[in-house]
């Protein structure tokens, strides 16, 4: 089978709201070089779009994403390891301003997990596989997985998945607190898209600065993440979306919000 064209395809299927599909269906949607620079350049493109309030990350073919791609990288040094920069492709990711929905069917393993854990929200089809196996084949997880499954998970649950390298299924993911919701695979896209058009009509600002003290608070003292809430709470209270909110409410209407 032939790899695709385009390991990545973009498209706008709501007011709002940008799809990107991982698209390297032959290789079980491995991440690659040439995957991890099309993510990167999405993701700093969509940042700056104001049309674009709320993102989708989905897989195809049945999978989200089976890890880094273990044919590109199996022969190299740790100095050409380095030389991809793979951290810098993963930062507008990481970096990402607004809401972020993954849509998990199938495998999402290894870099594949890692990308999903980058999400604001994960839905999770019947299907759904996570796990950390790079232990199985000599290394350790390089994509965030030791810092951000801790933070989720807590200490036990995530040694467990990264020592062991076994993976769970979508019941137990949200058992666990890795997931938002389960749902049947053949419903997973329309109730990933239904949560997209929901956030994508609440006030842009609001959400973009919600994501940033929820993220940045999380990493700092409780005293400062509060002071970070705080600021940005009052921050709002100068845009026209938190006046055109209030008096929406009091009206009895459904409010429009403009980003600004």
């Amino acid at each position: 089978m032939t790899e695709a064209a385009d390991p990545l395809l973009v498209d706008r299927p709501l007011d709002g709201v940008a799809r990107l599909r991982l698209n390297r269906p032959e290789a079980r949607n491995a991440l690659n070089q040439a995957l991890r620079l099309a993510l990167a350049q999405a993701f700093t493109a969509l940042d700056q779009d104001e049309d674009v309030r709320c993102v989708l990350l989905c897989g195809s073919g049945g999978c989200f994403a089976a890890g880094a791609d273990i044919k590109e990288i199996a022969g190299l040094g740790a100095a050409e390891v380095w030389r991809l920069a793979v951290p810098r492709c993963w930062a507008p990711i990481a970096g990402f301003s607004k809401p972020l929905i993954a849509a998990v069917a199938g495998p999402a393993l290894g870099g594949g997990c890692e990308l999903a854990q980058h999400a604001d929200l994960i839905v999770a089809g019947r299907s759904a596989r996570f796990g950390q196996p790079e232990v199985t084949v000599g290394i350790m997880p390089g994509g965030g997985a030791t810092q951000r499954l801790m933070q989720a998970l807590g200490k036990y649950r995530a040694m467990k998945l990264m020592l062991t390298g076994e993976p769970v299924g979508a019941d137990e993911a949200l058992a666990m607190g890795l997931v938002s919701e389960v749902v049947d695979d053949d419903a997973l896209e329309a109730r990933a898209l239904a949560l997209a058009a929901l956030i994508a009509s609440r006030p842009p600002m609001a959400l973009r600065l919600l994501k940033e003290a929820a993220l940045a608070g999380a990493d700092a003292p409780l005293a400062t993440g509060l002071m970070l809430e705080r600021r940005a709470f009052e921050l709002l209270f100068d845009s026209a979306d938190q006046k055109e909110g209030m008096q929406a409410f009091a009206q009895r209407r459904a409010p429009q919000f403009t980003g600004r």
